[in-house]
């Protein structure tokens, strides 16, 4: 390697005096850099040093007011988790009760630094669960009296209005201990059931058209008893009280029914889970749009497993394959027979795939699972039935099948040129611009192209029906 590549290595023979003076250049007009330095000269001095500094750089992001657009908030983003790493990797190891401080001290300042960017890409949101999840880490080295940590753990839930305190009391727990949980329940018990004061009627004026402020209160706070009930409940291994904020109703939402039924399978309760799970089950069959079905499945599939009961699991895997043309269901399903039937039943699933109504739901399956003979098939079958619009299947199916079925993969990406002509979306013009380039790097390959047009044909319609598409052709000239 040469003794000018830039890596460490190197740096490293440049001495202290050429490296100081380095970083004293490039440094020069980064704000960012000049702290991010600061802080590594404190690191050196020790944990206190670094604590102060960091301290100093909340309050000055508390006292922050100019908006951070999108541009600016990546940099914002990585000086939140310089501020974590600095937390982590100096104040931790040395000092987790001060590290704990730090971390509490991080989390409040999430309203400040909400209220003046938009976190719509969860950026910002996710540094704040990085902070909770070290507070994790930690908590078993923590030494906190537990009453007033429960005090301070209802205080800091209540008043999270971004979330930022979300998972503290599963990162708290072991601090807590059993006193301080018992604690924390009995004073959220308190707290929800108390009259609203005239500060949370305040924060409500204005909420809603159809309730008081009054109301509205009480509703926040009974859902946030719940939610604080169900965490504890949790902490405790106590499933039955985790069960109790939930009504008979609610345990049948595919929302709900799930969790609740892993804790009782958690639990060993396996009979009570499958009854919870039959019952929500049953309960979305009368729906239009079962968008929850994957995770009722998942968990049903377990329970009739722990029960022994193949039969019905079989079957179970095999209709929710001619439903869905699910492959871990498929794959499930095949474990569970005997050698040798399970090559017969295999071939038979693949018939069925070949011929599911939905060809891009068989394409997509049978590239993945992968059988790409069956896959080409569908494409030069069904070419008139393909639905360009699905440019996330085709165009990773297209490149899984151009080696070997160049025909199919250039009916797949004409489909999508010919969706994003038609429909004129011009978004998508650079996208049908590299595919009718592909489709020309085809072309050698294809010995027959049937009853389809050659590429020179196709590229001459598409002239004739799209040639004021003038976005597109510069494109394609490049």
């Amino acid at each position: 390697m040469s003794k000018k590549t830039l890596n460490q290595a190197n740096l490293e023979k440049l001495g202290a005096a050429s490296l100081a003076a380095l970083v004293m250049d490039l440094v020069q007009g980064s704000a960012a850099l000049q702290r991010r330095a600061r802080m590594e000269l404190s690191a050196a001095q020790g944990p206190r040093e670094v604590a102060a500094d960091l301290r100093k750089r909340f309050a000055s992001l508390r006292r922050a007011t100019s908006f951070v657009d999108w541009r600016k908030q990546r940099a914002l983003v990585k000086d939140l988790e310089g501020l974590l790493g600095m937390i982590e990797t100096v104040i931790a190891p040395q000092d987790p009760d001060e590290a704990f401080e730090l971390l509490w001290s991080f989390l409040q300042l999430a309203p400040a630094i909400y209220e003046r960017t938009d976190d719509s890409n969860g950026a910002i949101g996710s540094v704040m669960g990085d902070a909770v999840d070290l507070i994790a880490q930690i908590s078993p080295r923590v030494s906190k009296d537990r009453t007033a940590l429960a005090e301070r753990v209802l205080d800091a839930v209540a008043d999270a209005g971004y979330g930022e305190f979300d998972g503290i009391i599963p990162a708290t727990a072991e601090m807590l201990g059993q006193e301080g949980l018992e604690h924390l329940k009995r004073i959220t018990q308190a707290w929800a059931d108390a009259p609203p004061t005239e500060h949370e009627i305040e924060r409500y004026q204005g909420y809603g058209l159809m309730s008081s402020p009054e109301d509205s209160v009480r509703r926040n706070k009974q859902a946030t008893r719940s939610i604080i009930l169900a965490d504890i409940a949790d902490a405790q291994g106590d499933v039955d009280a985790y069960m109790a904020r939930y009504s008979a109703e609610q345990l049948t939402f595919g929302t709900i029914a799930p969790d609740v039924a892993r804790r009782l399978l958690d639990a060993g309760r396996v009979d009570e889970a499958f009854d919870i799970v039959t019952r929500a089950r049953a309960a979305e069959e009368g729906t239009s749009f079962r968008m929850f079905r994957y995770d009722l499945d998942a968990v049903y599939e377990e329970c009739l497993e722990r029960q022994g009961k193949s039969e019905e699991l079989k079957a179970h895997l095999w209709t929710t394959f001619e439903q869905t043309l699910s492959a871990p269901c498929l794959r499930k399903y095949l474990k569970l027979l005997p050698d040798f039937d399970d090559v017969e039943a295999e071939e038979a699933a693949l018939d069925f795939a070949e011929a599911y109504p939905h060809p891009g739901a068989a394409i997509s399956f049978l590239v993945n699972w992968p059988s790409h003979d069956r896959a080409a098939r569908v494409v030069v079958s069904r070419a008139d039935a393909l639905d360009g619009n699905a440019w996330h299947t085709f165009t990773t199916a297209a490149d899984a099948l151009e080696a070997g079925h160049p025909l199919a993969a250039t009916l797949m990406r004409r489909a999508m040129i010919l969706d994003t002509l038609t429909g004129a979306k011009s978004k998508r013009y650079r996208h049908a611009a590299r595919h009718l380039a592909e489709c020309q790097s085809c072309d050698a390959a294809i010995e027959d192209y049937g009853d389809f047009p050659t590429h020179a044909r196709f590229h001459e319609m598409l002239k004739q029906d799209h040639g004021r598409k003038h976005g597109f052709w510069r494109l394609v000239d490049l």
